[in-house]
């Protein structure tokens, strides 16, 4: 099918979507818990079909490719709790009220889209799905052109699984984009850049349409002198370097107390090599980038600051070393915009007051990491920054846990999912008040005398 011919069935497609959402199906409980079953068992078919077009998009090792099909614990999550989530949550109704009962009660928004990044190109357009499902709508989705191999496989998947009156893919390039952001939906749930975030926000406002946009940001490290030196370095390792640094959590820079700079760094290369050996090219664990003008932009940071490990590249290959860069400056360009890749720029500071105001001098981060053992250091980063999520100790591993919303703040976000977060975004709680027949006083209506106003004023004062 043609690109002009995809774009000219999104308005039918959308209206099919509507109507059946107006059948009210999609409201029942045993339907929702039903599709989501299904959704399950279909990944589960298809595990080795995901990892290969892991593989052939970025590069991924099978365990890293693994992350894809976390999707799984989402929908076990909501399996488990839907019925709870979906209660209706009685509230307590004041004594003018009398006699009568209040309660709050989650519906289905309607007919929502979808929009996939292509760093994690199956994960993240089927975890809000399952938020979208549960939730009780239907849903448009959207995967990254830039991973064609995923994208087939989401597009077959959900094409073998679902009626496309109810949750249907359409790929394509930017202008397939266009076409579905010209579309009134009840919500829009887009994960990638800040450049595209606000493009689709703009699109959105158009319709008056509510948006969560899962961006990024330069989410700093800032490493204490108190600290398990080689657990800081290993994970900081792993979490820079998972993906190949296209992760949007990823440490984006090192803020290091000048003290320990060079322990950690040489703990750094050390656990570098260990994970990818001398060579990481020949690594069967050592991703690569996504594509040709994500690569140019990513060589172009390594002519700053002075290169104190990697800066090896492969253009054929689409290969960039695990890089560090020390020397470098606010003012430089690597320091200007959310890497997205294997470069790790290092700049230090004397106190912990001086690296926070490095970090609040810039947009609010999508994450925040802090290593330290001080108690006390901890609650005050925790106080003096604002970021999507904090991690202490650790990167990355925050997002694993999903009990706690993931979302960003400011230019790292809007909105925000995982369990419970996911079921709320893709539901309106709407406020109900019950009143009952059987009594009612007349201290509100008209003729307002003397008596009646100091009810009021009664009320209204407390």
């Amino acid at each position: 099918m043609t690109q002009q011919l995809i774009a000219s069935a999104i308005p039918v497609l959308v209206q099919q979507q509507r109507e059946f959402f107006r059948t009210e199906q999609t409201q029942s409980l045993s339907f929702r818990l039903e599709q989501l079953a299904k959704l399950k068992q279909a990944i589960i078919d298809r595990q080795e079909a995901i990892l290969q077009a892991a593989k052939a998009d970025l590069g991924r090792p099978a365990f890293e490719a693994y992350f894809e099909i976390a999707t799984l614990s989402e929908i076990n999550l909501a399996l488990k709790n839907l019925k709870t989530w979906a209660k209706p949550q009685r509230v307590k109704s004041p004594i003018d009220q009398f006699p009568a009962s209040a309660w709050i009660e989650p519906e289905p928004l309607g007919v929502v889209l979808i929009i996939g990044p292509w760093n994690y190109p199956f994960q993240l357009i089927m975890s809000p799905l399952v938020g979208a499902i549960a939730a009780g709508n239907c849903a448009l989705l959207k995967p990254s052109e830039h991973a064609p191999h995923t994208s087939q496989v989401v597009a077959e998947m959900i094409a073998d699984t679902f009626e496309p009156n109810y949750i249907a893919v359409r790929e394509g390039d930017a202008s397939v984009s266009q076409q579905l952001l010209a579309e009134k939906f009840d919500h829009i749930f887009f994960t990638g850049g800040t450049a595209i975030g606000r493009i689709v926000m703009t699109a959105a406002a158009q319709h008056l349409t509510p948006v969560t946009l899962e961006l990024g940001g330069k989410s700093p490290c800032i490493v204490d002198s108190d600290i398990h030196l080689d657990h800081a370095a290993k994970r900081i390792a792993w979490g820079k370097l998972i993906n190949t640094g296209q992760t949007c959590i990823a440490p984006d820079y090192l803020l290091v107390q000048r003290q320990i700079k060079n322990d950690l760094v040489n703990r750094l290369q050390h656990y570098i090599r260990e994970f990818y050996g001398e060579n990481p090219a020949q690594s069967p664990d050592y991703g690569r980038i996504i594509h040709r003008r994500h690569f140019d932009r990513l060589i172009a940071f390594l002519d700053q600051g002075e290169i104190i490990l990697g800066g090896d590249y492969n253009l054929d290959d689409r290969y960039l070393s695990p890089t560090l860069i020390d020397g470098v400056t606010w003012d430089d360009p690597v320091m200007q915009e959310e890497i997205f890749g294997p470069i790790l720029p290092i700049l230090t500071y004397d106190s912990l007051e001086d690296a926070i105001a490095q970090v609040n001098a810039h947009p609010k981060p999508l994450a925040l990491y802090f290593f330290s053992r001080s108690r006390q250091k901890q609650e005050r980063i925790l106080q003096a920054t604002s970021s999507g999520g904090v991690c202490l100790n650790d990167t990355v591993m925050h997002v694993t846990v999903n009990a706690l919303p993931f979302g960003g703040v400011g230019e790292s976000g809007i909105g925000s999912y995982h369990g419970k977060a996911s079921f709320n975004t893709f539901s309106h709680f709407k406020s109900v008040l019950k009143r009952e027949f059987w009594l009612d006083f007349g201290w509100r209506y008209a003729p307002y005398t003397v008596q009646k106003l100091k009810q009021i004023k009664g009320i209204v004062t407390g």
